[in-house]
């Protein structure tokens, strides 16, 4: 077999790997809305997938470098973990699950795409570098996104989004903009201190670190509601399993198999488009969510190609630098 024919395959098996990733992904969006629509409080639906995340990461971090580095790490700045912590798992998942109850699974896995470009929008105020510049054709894809999300929130109102609406639009988007955030922030810090930390690690730890402050939200959930059901804490199993070492393991290892290759590394991060599609599929055989009507999919659409052109532009060799594509990609991850 030719060395071109060997790189064909293993790029079509790096799509395949993070199609699925996408599939386990998805179902965040899909148990979280089964949470809501059973009556379950957003502060335990956060909470419990970070306290059951944690001992589900344990195992692997045998595999991937160890646990004590990562602890050495928190040790010697805990304030830097815990600020990540709160911005990239707790700001973040917290206004994910308010969002739940706003409408159908796949309105939610749509608008919450826009985290695909919103790391890209952090770069002027994170970096002093050559990283801080935005390129045009990104800011003309981030444009495309949002107008497509806006679509799917327009459509799914039928043209007249209320108030509540307009607030879990903020929520999702505010997800959207912290979780790259916090990875970005803790990517930072480590560059600064020499640390040298993989994914999983900076997962762990992350989830580690950010153990008081989901405290302090289960607090808040048990004083609202009370001791969570036992439906929603396998809910939230299933959410730590499929999305928090699942689909996470299934991703890094998708652009891990391409990472030499930027067109099939491009192509391997637009398959998380497919969270759009998978949680129309899902949300009405496991839920009997109605199907997106005209104008949403349109905007589902929209969403999906804004994302294929964002990992044209990343895939480019005119990207620039190393350091610059990498600002550029997604952070996916938790």
């Amino acid at each position: 077999m030719s060395t071109e024919q060997t790189t064909g395959r293993l790029a079509l098996a790096a799509v395949g790997v993070a199609l699925l990733s996408a599939l386990f992904f998805t179902m965040t969006y899909v148990l979280n809305r089964a949470s809501a629509s059973g009556g379950g409080h957003w502060a335990w639906m956060a909470a419990l997938r970070y306290f059951i995340t944690l001992p589900l990461l344990l195992p692997l971090m045998r595999l991937q470098g160890g646990a004590a580095p990562v602890l050495r790490a928190i040790a010697a700045h805990p304030w830097a973990w815990l600020r990540c912590g709160a911005i990239g798992f707790v700001l973040f998942y917290c206004m994910l699950s308010f969002a739940a109850a706003s409408g159908p699974s796949w309105l939610v896995a749509g608008s919450f795409q826009f985290t695909v470009i919103a790391g890209m929008l952090c770069a002027p105020m994170l970096y002093r570098d050559a990283r801080r510049r935005i390129p045009p054709a990104g800011l003309a894809v981030a444009g495309v996104i949002l107008a497509g999300v806006l679509l799917m929130q327009w459509g799914h109102a039928s043209g007249a989004l209320d108030r509540a609406a307009w607030i879990a639009l903020a929520c999702v988007l505010v997800a959207a903009f912290a979780f790259p955030l916090g990875n970005r922030l803790l990517l930072l810090h480590l560059e600064r201190t020499g640390e040298s930390l993989n994914a999983t690690q900076r997962v762990f730890g992350m989830t580690l670190a950010s153990q008081p402050l989901w405290l302090l939200v289960a607090l808040y959930a048990g004083t609202q509601t009370g001791a969570p059901s036992m439906q929603q804490v396998g809910l939230a199993a299933g959410v730590a399993l499929c999305a928090g070492v699942i689909a996470t393991i299934l991703f890094f290892q998708a652009t891990g198999m391409v990472r030499d290759q930027p067109l099939a590394l491009g192509a391997a991060e637009a398959m998380q488009g497919a969270e759009v599609v998978f949680a129309v599929v899902l949300g009405a055989l496991l839920l009997g969510e109605a199907w997106p009507g005209a104008t949403a999919s349109i905007g589902a659409a929209v969403v999906i190609a804004g994302i294929a052109g964002f990992a044209w532009v990343v895939a480019r060799p005119a990207a620039g630098s190393p350091r610059r594509t990498q600002v550029l990609r997604t952070d996916k991850g938790a």
